[in-house]
Parts: structure tokens; C-alpha cells; sequence
């Protein structure tokens, strides 16, 4: 039931993709909202509460109502894991996005193109970016899109698909309280942010060496290894240097580098090895991830046809 569910969201992904501004999403930032304005003391403790006020009770509701159908329906089961790991899910859009800043670049269009990388992207103004630049942290985004929107939502639904959709919710849910509170100015809000980016670390401690290893099988091997051991370290945060290292090497493209922005350069370490990068390498970069995914699926294949053979 693990496979077809699997297969079924990322068929319901790839032709309705969910807006990742839609009021799914809306609502979550405004439940954490609430939640960070009433339990905001300015100290961990009241942090790691909050975390657990916003991702449990959801998490607690995809499991017991999977265990449940599972007595009535093995059909309406998999159809439940099937809708919340669909929920869960968000690389499609990050894809037809990547089409296109794409087409803006072949088109010489670089003011799109920025614009179209500045929606998405949290790394400052885009003003001042050159076409390569653009490319480069296309890329780069691409492939952190790819991670935490697909393969590690992926990764621990598999883990603990014996509780349905459980692990799909937990890790989907950690990162977006992540991306809403772990930046949190310490200033005026204290530690309250600190357990959520710890917490979703932990979660992706896992997932980001699967992404990375998968990466390096349907790419570059030596290279992506190389890339990993070498320069993953050197990345501020080392669990996205982990998964862009190992993308770049395997894709043979330098990522990283310094970028123009504020009227000056800002420094940011080389990633990969071999060409700088051209609009071309976007599509190459995809070619990597749906590579991936049919691995993935493959792998997961074969381990579901051997415990139907057990």
C-alpha cells in the first residue's frame, strides 16, 4: 500500500500542484501564529511547547485516523495516505517555476528572471544578481526544494509507514515551523525559536545524507562524494552544504560562489567541481532529481515485491 500511495500523491502533485502561498499553508502560519504570540516567553522551553502545540495534535489525528480505516478499509487507508502525503508534497511547483526562470534566461530577461528567483528564494535582494548568478542559486534552490519537499517528506513516511502518514506530517510541519521561527531576531523574541530549527536538524539528519547518496548514485559518483567530504562543511548550514555539495558534484557544475548584492560582492564558499554554470544545467539539475525519484521508487518496488515474496 506504501508504494501505490506514494505513487498516487506524486501523480496528484504533478498535475495539481498545491500553491505553496495557498491557505493550506495560510492557515498553519496563522495557527503558529497564535501560538508563538500566546506562549512566546522568550525562552526554549516555551518554544519546544509551542513546536509541540502545533505539530502532535496533527501528526496524532493523520496516524489514528490511518489505524482506524486500516479495520474498515484497506482502500480507504491507502486513500488517506494517499491525500495527506499529497498535502505534504510541494516540489512541483518549485519545477514549473524552474521552467520558468528558464525560458526568462533564454529570453535574455533577466529582470524576470530575478523576480521570479525572488519569490522563492530568502537569501536578500535579487536586484543586483547577474544571469549566472541567477542560475547558480536556481539551482541551488532546486535542489533544497527537491529535499524538503520531496525526498525528505518521502523519507520518513517510509520510516514510519506502519503509522500511515505520520512521518510525511512530522517532518512537513517541522520544517515549516523552522522556516517560521527559527530566524526569530533573539532580541525581541528571546530563544522561543531555537527548538524548532534544532528539532527539524534532527529530523533531517537522516534524509539529507539519503538525498545526497541518491544523488551521488544516479549522478557523479566520485565526484559527489568528493564534493560532500570536501566542501559540505564549509556551507553555513551543513545539512543543506551536505545535499548541494553532493548535487553540484554529481551534476559536474560549480554552485556556491560569490554573489552581487548591497553594491558589493557577498562571499559564499564554492560548491562542486567543473563548469560554471549555464541555463542548460537547470534542466540537467531536474534530470537529476527525477532520476532520483524513479530510484527511489524502484528501491521501493523491489523491497515490496520481496515482502509479498516472504
Amino acid at each position: 500500500m506504501t508504494l501505490f500511495a506514494l505513487i498516487a500523491a506524486l501523480a496528484l502533485e504533478h498535475f495539481y500542484p498545491l500553491d505553496p502561498r495557498g491557505e493550506l499553508h495560510r492557515g498553519f502560519a496563522r495557527y503558529s501564529a497564535f501560538l508563538e504570540s500566546h506562549l512566546n516567553a522568550g525562552q526554549r522551553l516555551h518554544g519546544l511547547l509551542a513546536w509541540a502545540l502545533a505539530v502532535l495534535p496533527i501528526a496524532a489525528f493523520a496516524g489514528v485516523g490511518y489505524l482506524w480505516l486500516q479495520h474498515l478499509s484497506v482502500l480507504a487507508a491507502w486513500a488517506w495516505n494517499t491525500v495527506f502525503l499529497y498535502l505534504c508534497l510541494g516540489f512541483e511547483r518549485c519545477a514549473r517555476e524552474l521552467s520558468s526562470m528558464g525560458r526568462a534566461l533564454k529570453e535574455r530577461d533577466l529582470v524576470h528572471a530575478r523576480e521570479l528567483l525572488g519569490a522563492t528564494w530568502a537569501g536578500g535582494e535579487v536586484a543586483e544578481l547577474q544571469a549566472p548568478e541567477v542560475t547558480r542559486l536556481a539551482i541551488e534552490q532546486t535542489f533544497l526544494c527537491a529535499h524538503r519537499q520531496l525526498f525528505g517528506v518521502v523519507a520518513w513516511f517510509l520510516v514510519l509507514s506502519p503509522l500511515g502518514p505520520v512521518g510525511a506530517v512530522l517532518y512537513r510541519s517541522s520544517f515549516w515551523l523552522a522556516a517560521l521561527w527559527a530566524d526569530l531576531d533573539p532580541q525581541s523574541h528571546g530563544d522561543f525559536g531555537r527548538f524548532a530549527g534544532e528539532a527539524f536538524a534532527k529530523l533531517d539528519w537522516i534524509p539529507a545524507r539519503l538525498t545526497a547518496v541518491s544523488f551521488a548514485i544516479v549522478g557523479d559518483f566520485e565526484d559527489a562524494l568528493f564534493c560532500w567530504r570536501a566542501q559540505a562543511a564549509s556551507w553555513s548550514d551543513k545539512l543543506q552544504g551536505i545535499i548541494l555539495s553532493s548535487g553540484a558534484g554529481a551534476l559536474g557544475v560549480k554552485l556556491g560562489d560569490p554573489i552581487h548584492q548591497a553594491g558589493g560582492l557577498v562571499a559564499r564558499p564554492e560548491l562542486g567541481l567543473g563548469d560554471e554554470p549555464d541555463v542548460g544545467y537547470l534542466q540537467s539539475a531536474m534530470g537529476l532529481i527525477w532520476r532520483t525519484v524513479v530510484l527511489w521508487l524502484a528501491v521501493l518496488a523491489l523491497l515490496t515485491l520481496a515482502s509479498w515474496a516472504g
